[in-house]
């Protein structure tokens, strides 16, 4: 028996609402890892140390990531995008509320950063099956030649959700003084979150399958190890794939986790000063993910990343004179740009990863790539740039940002010259 199709507003919604609540939950770790765990989680280090330490924490999740690509992506590619998507949601909500309950460091010493970190590893891998099965909810209903188009829907979810956790942040230190705030208030945006899990939740379970995964079903395509198979039939396009993703992650986190470090530390900023600073990037990073699928979806994927990604090398050289001087203006410009930029490449980017690998293995193999991306390009963001920082400069860090551009560019042609000769090993609109 045929399911019902799904409306485009009803697949959209869901595809929006689930990668908002994700990122949400992750936002609100990344601003608490460097406002609120240095301070409660490891007060015996120095402020440095401490703050390095709750960073290293945050880069647990981006370990995690890749394994829940590979549980979520089997299920997904073996029993179907919807039930894994409502398990994925359920797993990363629970980690985020545990956090917001957890003892510490006064209280319990050492277990708390100990299970800080568990919850954080929950976290990574509710995040790991979250994406790729957003991304083909979305782009599995989408018509053709639209693909990107509906792909970035649940990239929207990004800024979405880092808006929402800015102004959760920002509203509770306006309500509250710091004391209060670092005894109690900052624990209200995790708990809070499970009411935003539940609104997904429902609106995820009315959703049927997608016809691509229906006519995979129909066809006997779906494989015993969708995992095993990625790795044997497409390794080389996985390993591009995620050195191709590779600079998206490191603007975004250079452009979140350590400029929020930064600026609250070296430039002295309040955070009540910086964090509307990093929202006024994010509504530039949410108009250019549209704007950037538009022209993906008439002038090819590969080529609208191809031209974001030149665009995140020449702006690794804009760290220094635009942020490094901590005037208003430059830090918004340089916010800006950076997650300006950042919205080119991630609107094209979920359909230019979804196409590059065939029906039975297309969560496994997107999810992977998006996620080994975030280990390259994500986990040691914050942590290397401020001690490039530190060290050198934040030339140095521009540097950085430029030399990890030019990696993914490379990765970006030899995906499209593969293309371009049938190197792929299948018809993408398989």
């Amino acid at each position: 028996m045929t399911s019902p199709a799904n409306s485009p507003r009803r697949v959209l919604f869901a595809s929006l609402i689930g990668t908002t609540i994700e990122f949400f939950d992750f936002y609100i770790y990344a601003t608490a890892a460097v406002i609120v765990f240095p301070k409660l989680f490891f007060p015996a280090a120095d402020p440095t140390s401490a703050t390095l330490q709750s960073l290293a924490t945050f880069a647990i999740a981006f370990f995690a990531r890749p394994v829940g690509a590979a549980v979520f992506g089997h299920f997904g590619d073996r029993l179907g995008r919807k039930a894994t998507l409502v398990a994925a949601l359920m797993l990363m909500g629970f980690s985020t509320v545990a956090i917001g309950l957890l003892p510490t460091y006064a209280q319990i010493g050492v277990a708390a950063p100990l299970l800080l970190s568990l919850c954080r590893l929950g976290q990574g891998l509710g995040l790991g099956g979250e994406w790729g099965g957003a991304v083909l909810l979305a782009t599995e209903n989408a018509p053709k030649g639209r693909e990107a188009w509906y792909g970035m829907f649940p990239q929207l979810g990004a800024p979405i959700g880092f808006i929402l956790s800015a102004a959760s942040f920002l509203a509770l230190g306006a309500a509250l003084t710091d004391e209060q705030f670092f005894a109690w208030g900052w624990r209200i945006p995790f708990v809070a979150s499970a009411l935003l899990v539940i609104v997904g939740l429902y609106v995820r379970l009315k959703i049927t399958e997608t016809p691509a995964f229906q006519a995979a079903i129909e066809r006997r395509e779906r494989v015993r190890a969708p995992m095993l198979t990625v790795l044997r039939e497409h390794g080389a396009i996985l390993s591009l794939a995620t050195l191709g993703a590779t600079a998206t992650f490191t603007v975004f986190y250079l452009m979140t986790v350590f400029a929020l470090s930064w600026g609250v530390s070296a430039l002295g900023y309040g955070r009540g000063q910086f964090l509307p600073l990093q929202m006024i990037g994010m509504v530039v990073f949410a108009v250019t993910i549209p704007l950037s699928a538009i022209y993906a979806d008439r002038a090819g994927r590969t080529t609208a990343l191809l031209l974001a990604t030149l665009g995140l090398f020449l702006f690794g050289f804009a760290f220094e004179p635009l942020f490094g001087a901590g005037h208003v203006a430059g830090v918004t410009l340089f916010l800006a740009l950076g997650l300006g930029l950042m919205g080119c490449t991630y609107g094209p980017l979920s359909a230019a990863l979804s196409e590059l690998f065939p029906t039975a293995v297309r969560y496994t193999g997107a999810s992977l790539a998006f996620n080994l991306a975030g280990i390259l390009g994500a986990s040691p963001a914050p942590y290397l740039a401020t001690w490039l920082a530190k060290t050198y400069g934040l030339w140095a860090v521009g540097l950085y940002m430029s030399a990890m551009a030019a990696l993914t560019g490379v990765a970006l042609v030899a995906i499209a010259r593969r293309a371009k000769r049938g190197g792929l090993g299948f018809s993408p609109a398989e």
